[in-house]
């Protein structure tokens, strides 16, 4: 009989148990999914600012680069062609 009480005394307590730690799941889920919701609109904020200003960063880029000033304390670059390895052997070859 004394092991049939103490068998009703630990699923009574492991019975609590679970129905809190399923409240406390709960409201840790409840508050990330709020929280998730926050950080998708702060993320779509962000993109919306983000096209904004690639579109003023680029129109003030394309006004400097057609400004005389700024073209004479900084000239275009111009980009030496680049040759490879292999192309290297094969005019070696053929010479």
């Amino acid at each position: 009989m004394e092991t049939l009480i103490k068998a009703d005394i630990f699923f009574f307590i492991s019975s609590v148990a679970t129905v809190i730690i399923t409240i406390l799941v709960s409201i840790l889920l409840f508050y990330s999914i709020k929280a998730g919701k926050n950080l998708y609109t702060l993320s779509e904020a962000l993109k919306g600012g983000l096209k904004d200003s690639e579109e003023f960063v680029s129109e003030l880029r394309e006004r400097l680069e057609n400004n005389f000033i700024f073209r004479i304390f900084f000239p275009p670059v111009r980009r030496k062609k680049r040759t490879t390895v292999k192309d290297d052997a094969v005019r070696n070859n053929q010479k």
